[in-house]
């Protein structure tokens, strides 16, 4: 197996979380706050695509989809434009809503395209290909790429486990 089908295989994961974290929600359920100023299912999952988004197309000199394909009017947030959510504060969080959950994983559906055609044309050599030097060591595609994979699944581990705790609460 080369390191791409990996990287493929990990991103199919994450959109499987998506769609199953996601799936049966209503409004009430994906902006739930466990306690004030905590993440609500919804922002962790807009945070978890416009970051794979921002840095996928980045890496590879693409565009944004959530500006290019319009998602950024769709969506409608009281945010700028570039936003991906990186600090935000809990008031910040809190303008991350929407009116489905369908908006949410049609959002992901479109960025994971777009990743996985970027995937697909990667080449071993591709990987060593510096794309940040404001870090030391300056960080690689493949260490860019696994470090999305990674806060990717840790965000949907989240949004899937208030998923179950507004549940099992029916809060």
């Amino acid at each position: 197996m080369h390191a791409k089908d990996i990287l493929i295989d990990g991103y199919g994961r994450i959109q499987e979380e998506v769609h199953d974290t996601l799936d049966g929600l209503g409004p009430d359920e994906l902006h739930h706050r466990p306690a004030p100023g905590a993440n609500t299912i919804a922002w962790l999952v807009w945070h978890l695509t416009r970051v794979q988004d921002d840095h996928v197309a980045d890496a590879f000199g693409l565009g944004q989809v959530w500006l290019e394909q319009g998602w950024e009017k769709r969506f409608g947030l009281d945010l700028p434009r570039q936003d991906t959510g990186y600090g935000h504060t809990p008031a910040k969080i809190a303008k991350v809503r929407v009116d489905s959950a369908e908006l949410l994983t049609g959002y992901y559906d479109a960025v994971h395209e777009q990743t996985l055609g970027a995937l697909r044309s990667l080449a071993a050599k591709d990987l060593e290909r510096v794309v940040d030097e404001g870090w030391d060591p300056p960080v690689t595609l493949g260490v860019r790429l696994v470090s999305v994979l990674s806060d990717d699944l840790q965000h949907i581990g989240q949004a899937a486990y208030l998923k179950g705790l507004v549940q099992s609460t029916g809060a």
